[in-house]
């Protein structure tokens, strides 16, 4: 018989939920939309929720972080669910690997290895256990490991990470920014005389340096062009209001208006 008892004990903790994701899974009198889903189909809101949390972070809403963070936690008790019926692993599966993990990445916490390293000692540190279990998995590969699924500004940025540990790197951000200058010119020239699919790939190759550029200046490009994003749509709004009070919208107006709007925006904002 179902737990009700446990679903309704509001100080149950982590039990509770993984009592609730099975009421959702229960092939007979459970949710139908839990129900049909499988990995493919859930990893899409994963990556959705993981996004709404950092965006809740980024804007400092701490009572949205809340309620994002107990929405990504769903996500991988949904997961382990699916991952329990298919008989590979269990929630607690998860979080045995997750310690014992942790545990054995900290040997100057929980070992017997000395605190007293810099932050720079204690990131090689890490980097080499990591490696380690890399080369225990097969994963011999100075690449092998960046996640596939990850946004690609962001697999940009951790392949050059890697490319660099090993020495294959530019010395400099000098040389980083005059390969941006060559790409740029390389852009503009497959504008004008390549097909659509080499624009593509020039694009990419301006897109995959710049994010080098980010790493040689200690700036993560996907949070800088979330916070790039959060600044457009922030001055924007600011555009449309300043037309509403011309009783205009944007449809209404031109760019020239508009353009002038946006520098009293950005006015605003300085003062």
């Amino acid at each position: 018989m179902p737990d009700t008892d446990l679903i309704r004990n509001e100080t149950a903790g982590i039990e509770r939920l993984l009592e609730i994701m099975a009421r959702l899974r229960h092939p007979k009198t459970g949710c139908p939309w839990d129900i049909e889903q499988d990995f493919a189909s859930i990893a899409p809101y994963t990556i959705e929720e993981a996004y709404e949390v950092a965006d809740a972070i980024n804007r400092e809403a701490w009572d949205e972080l809340k309620g994002e963070l107990g929405d990504l936690l769903f996500q991988s008790v949904f997961h382990a669910r699916m991952a329990e019926e298919a008989g590979h692993f269990t929630f607690q599966d998860v979080v045995t690997t997750m310690s014992n993990k942790m545990v054995s990445r900290h040997p100057h916490v929980f070992g017997n290895e000395s605190r007293e390293k810099s932050a720079e000692q204690q990131t090689q540190d890490w980097e080499a256990i990591k490696a380690a279990e890399r080369a225990g998995k097969a994963e011999t590969g100075t690449l092998d490991g960046v996640a596939v699924g990850l946004p690609a500004l962001l697999r940009a940025y951790k392949l050059q990470q890697r490319a660099a540990r090993v020495g294959f790197d530019w010395p400099s951000a000098d040389n980083v920014i005059a390969k941006i200058t060559e790409e740029c010119a390389e852009l503009v020239e497959a504008r004008d005389t390549l097909s659509h699919t080499e624009v593509e790939e020039e694009f990419g190759d301006l897109l995959f340096v710049m994010a080098n550029l980010g790493r040689h200046l200690g700036v993560e490009p996907e949070s800088a062009l979330r916070a790039a994003n959060a600044k457009f749509t922030r001055r924007f709004e600011g555009v449309e209001a300043k037309l509403a009070a011309r009783g205009k919208r944007p449809e209404n107006s031109d760019l020239a208006e508009m353009d002038a709007l946006w520098d009293e925006v950005k006015a605003d904002e300085r003062a």
